[in-house]
């Protein structure tokens, strides 16, 4: 048969790349579930009143060589210079061996948050290790796992601050030399706290009456105020003093520890994280033992496991929005797990005097500058620095700056007569040189000025750090290369990521993270831009950024897309802020209440408190469907009041709920708008839209639908699709100001399109799959979720179906029958899935005593039989307990995971045999994966909290 040209140039190739199945699969798959084909599943599986009766416009799928060359083509038009912009965004150097070991290596970044700690130890410790670098250099007591960004995690201590502090004021002082990006985003989180913000130099702090300070260290302007005696001051009134600061510089300065600080925060992105245009970078939040209860963000601690061998785990658990919802202390889901390690690897790779020789040589090269332009007779405003300059110049900065530009150097315009000049990791002679030029000052050599000046020349002798930081051994020991691959493979293999078997996470998507989707995170052309670069150097970013923006509209439905918001709950809180501006606008500020189903996800009502909304609850059927008439009465009772409705669609349920059209109309009715949480987007995509459906304003987790991986918690996603009357109220920058009717609007990130560099992830996978693939991957989905729905009920009850006894693209399978009839819980379960070498679904979300499946598109037919293989398995166990054959807590379940020390021992005492608990199927031992530790003791870890590396007696012992 002849074959034209055009099939032979397989366009669609990465379509079934993606999607796990072949045709065949896909056909037994249909037959087993009685669908007679994929439309035919979504015609009993989606309202017919909400299907798309088009296709969307997308476009002609593209092979991976093409797409890859079209961006490339795109990338290109950025204009890389030399960046000596600063403002907490600095050129680095990251080291290769974890550039291509972790940055680039599925092992890593395709994991998920270490909720399954027995399978997660390795970037568990990778986190302890960043607690603890970041406890050495703040001189704090402990220190969290990352946050989204320096600027939010300013935010948050502003919100700690009034939390924990005694003082009685409504108002916060700003240091106003603060970076500008983080004073936009903290006026944007006061303004809906109902806080009060007072501006002033950091000297004239304790000059206010005020709950908490935020201070720079060094700040803005490169200059370094001496804390001491201000915190001192704000202390002696009850005030809660934050101090943001930057980690390379505090190789080098006083700790904010030492200065009596209660709160040390800053970004980690200088310790191996390429600028990225904005990111994704770690931030850090340290503070001291008293406040731990109140930390925001995620904590690792060291706990023991079954045979009181030491394990890691997620610490504190009790304070995440998932559990507290509205009473949380912040909204964080997504921290930025995956380059939290990288910096942690960073400090390791370095250790103290590595490290130590990077920056002393940053602020060499920054005081042998000064000093040239000081002995030229230029105006040097600084009294003290650490790496950054400020400098008058009158009437010439304009000259100067495009000197400098054409040179190839980008520099900070501070003013119309001021320019800033930060040095960093990447800084040499020859840049020393080439801006002694820019600014007219020839003639100095770089030796004969190194030879005049002492170390430390631009820090004042009482800031000099002289406290010792990274004494422990694993900063001292992987500083070659093969020890450091080592250590980093060895690591790696304590986790259970997606390149060894399937993760069912319900409500998280963990889909394919195709090599091709990935690739162009690591060009230079995209990662070495500096956010506050001149636009016109970046262009191809903004033709990335615009294309990402039409694809995502032409999916969602929706008329405008905010691209800042750089995780899920920060693009909650970014919809709910529009919502309350365009209500302000409109003379409605007083409408405050939000209505949020029973089944929401946690970060809904705790976002919803952070825009200072009140939170009424709207109960479930016995379907799990939003009860109507209950949502329509509490609507009615509070509609003069009523903001918003947030809803999750498909629900967090697991089903497409028929009334979706009436319950967004019931809330127009009333005056409000209708937030929708995109968690659940992958089921959507092409088949119907969020606009079409009825909501104003939705987040859409890149992290998710749109392939960015989920890196072991973070990064993520989170831009929000709006519908036109909204558009004009959602954020923009104060420093790098975005195109759009919202000018003038403060932002929620620091940076103006929040990650930036891993945007070109989700504008490939689209570019890749086209409409027709998108389409496919979305009834794909919902097919696999079927499939495993339907092979597991005769085994356990599927809580939730739709009128036609369909599921989404998830199912919810009911545990508590069984914990009632024998005490093997949801828990137990989800320990046993790791002897078979799976890491379980969900637990207890949104349904206590159960388990969530997302098998997502990915996947194929033979590893999702592998799965219900051994969950049917396991309930075989379960009834050998229900019959009395093995006791209650003798067990496998109970026993579970099991580990390579359960069965290298003579002695074997249990019921079942060593056999059954390693290799409980016959496939487990061709890939099996053994976890590190066996059952880790949760209690014991919250009770003896400890949250920093293993002490160094422990370690040598």
């Amino acid at each position: 048969m002849k074959h034209s040209l055009t099939q032979l140039e397989h366009h669609e190739e990465f379509i079934g790349r993606h999607i796990g199945s072949e045709q065949a699969d896909l056909d037994a798959m249909l037959k087993a579930i009685g669908a007679s084909s994929l439309d035919n599943l979504v015609e009993q599986t989606v309202p017919a009143s909400i299907r798309l009766a088009h296709a969307l416009p997308l476009g002609a799928p593209r092979t991976e060589h093409e797409a890859l060359s079209a961006l490339k083509a795109v990338a290109s038009k950025n204009q890389i210079k030399r960046s000596f912009i600063g403002m907490g965004y600095y050129d680095v150097i990251t080291p290769k061996v974890i550039l291509r070991n972790v940055l680039e290596n599925p092992g890593w970044y395709t994991a998920y948050t270490p909720y399954q700690a027995e399978i997660a130890q390795g970037r568990l410790e990778a986190l302890l290790n960043y607690q603890q670098m970041v406890i050495d250099l703040t001189g704090m007591e402990l220190a969290n796992a990352s946050l989204l960004d320096e600027a939010t995690a300013a935010a948050e201590a502003m919100a700690m601050a009034r939390r924990v502090g005694k003082a009685k004021s409504n108002a916060f002082f700003v240091d106003v030399d603060c970076f500008p990006q983080t004073i936009d985003v903290v006026k944007t989180r006061a303004a809906f706290f109902g806080f009060e913000l007072v501006f002033g130099k950091a000297q004239d702090a304790a000059l206010h009456d005020v709950f908490g300070a935020l201070l720079q260290y060094p700040n803005q302007t490169g200059e370094l105020v001496d804390m001491p005696a201000i915190i001192a001051a704000l202390k002696g009134k009850g005030v809660i003093t934050a101090v943001a600061t930057d980690l390379m510089a505090l190789l080098m300065l006083k700790s904010p520890g030492e200065m009596g600080a209660d709160i040390a925060l800053g970004s980690a992105q200088r310790f191996g994280v390429p600028m990225g245009f904005g990111g994704p970078h770690a931030a850090f939040f340290a503070t001291m033992d008293e406040h731990k209860r109140s930390v925001p963000g995620r904590i690792i601690g060291v706990s023991v496991d079954a045979r009181g061998k030491k394990a890691l785990r997620m610490a504190l658990q009790t304070r995440e929005q998932h559990i507290r919802r509205e009473k949380a202390n912040s909204n964080i889901c997504t921290s930025q797990v995956l380059l939290a390690n990288i910096s942690s690897f960073y400090a390791v790779y370095h250790g103290p005097v590595g490290l130590k020789r990077i920056a002393s040589r940053i602020h060499r090269l920054a005081a042998i500058f000064a000093e040239g332009l000081k002995q030229t007779k230029l105006n040097v405003l600084n009294t003290s620095f650490f790496d950054t300059l400020h400098i008058e110049l009158g009437s010439h900065a304009g000259d100067v700056y495009q000197a400098a530009q054409a040179a190839g150097y980008n520099l900070r315009r501070v003013s119309a007569t001021v320019l800033g000049v930060s040095f960093d990791e990447k800084s040499t002679r020859a840049d020393v040189e080439a801006l002694w030029a820019a600014f007219g000052a020839n003639g100095h050599s770089v030796d004969t000025i190194d030879n005049l000046l002492a170390d430390g020349s631009g820090i004042p002798v009482g800031l000099a750090r002289e406290s010792a930081y990274l004494t422990h051994p694993v900063f001292n020991r992987y500083h070659t290369e093969h020890e450091m691959l080592r250590y980093i493979k060895r690591l790696e293999n304590k986790d259970l990521a997606l390149n060894h078997s399937m993760i069912s996470l319900g409500s998280c998507t963990m889909k394919l993270n195709a090599t091709s989707e990935m690739i162009p995170v690591t060009w230079s052309e995209f990662g070495d831009m500096h956010p506050f670069a001149p636009l016109d150097q970046a262009q191809g970013y903004l033709e990335m950024i615009n294309g990402l923006d039409s694809f995502l509209r032409a999916i969602t439905g929706f008329d405008a897309i905010c691209m800042q918001p750089n995780s899920g709950a920060q693009g909650e809180y970014a919809g709910l802020v529009a919502i309350q501006r365009y209500h302000t606008s409109r003379g409605e500020g007083h409408r405050n209440v939000c209505l949020i189903p029973k089944s929401a996800h946690g970060t809904n009502p705790a976002t919803a408190q952070m825009a200072n909304l009140e939170v009424i609850v709207v109960n479930c059927d016995d379907n799990g469907n939003v009860d109507v008439a209950d949502l329509k009465a509490k609507a009615e009772l509070h509609s003069k009041h009523l903001s918003c409705l947030m809803i999750t669609y498909p629900s967090t349920h697991g089903v497409f709920e028929e009334a979706i059209k009436d319950i967004c109309d019931i809330v127009h009715q009333h005056g409000g708008q209708v937030y929708m949480d995109g968690a659940n987007l992958n089921a959507q995509v092409g088949l119907t839209q969020p606009a079409l459906i009825g909501a104003d304003v939705s987040h859409m987790n890149l992290h998710k639908t749109f392939c960015i991986p989920h890196g072991g918690g973070g990064p993520g996603m989170g831009p929000i699709g709006l519908k036109a009357h909204l558009a004009p109220f959602t954020s923009n920058h104060a420093v790098q100001p975005i195109e759009g009717p919202n000018q003038g609007q403060s932002a929620v990130s620091a940076a103006p399109y929040g990650s930036a560099s891993i945007l070109p992830i989700s504008y490939m996978y689209i570019a890749m799959m086209g409409a027709q693939g998108m389409k496919t991957a979305t009834q794909v989905a919902l097919l696999n979720a079927n499939y495993i729905a339907t092979k597991l009920a005769p085994h356990y009850p599927v809580l939730y179906t739709g009128s036609q006894g369909r599921v989404a693209h998830e199912c919810i399978i009911d545990i508590r029958p069984i914990k009632a009839a024998c005490g093997i819980s949801e828990v137990d379960i989800a320990k046993r899935l790791m002897d078979y070498g799976f890491h379980a679904p969900t637990m207890s979300f949104p349904v206590a005593g159960t388990i969530m499946i997302e098998p997502t598109e990915s996947e194929s037919k033979a590893e999702l039989d592998r799965f219900i293989e051994a969950l049917i398995a396991i309930r075989h166990e379960i009834r050998k307990v229900e019959a009395g054959e093995w006791t209650a807590d003798n067990n496998p379940l109970k026993h579970a995971p099991h580990t390579q020390s359960d069965v290298i021992g003579n002695e074997w005492s249990r019921p079942y045999s060593q056999q059954t608990a390693v290799f409980p199927l016959p496939w487990v031992g061709d890939n099996k994966f053994w976890p590190s530790v066996n059952r880790i003791d949760d209690v014991y870890g919250d009770r003896n909290l400890f949250c920093a590396c293993v002490p160094m007696d422990e370690y040598a012992s």
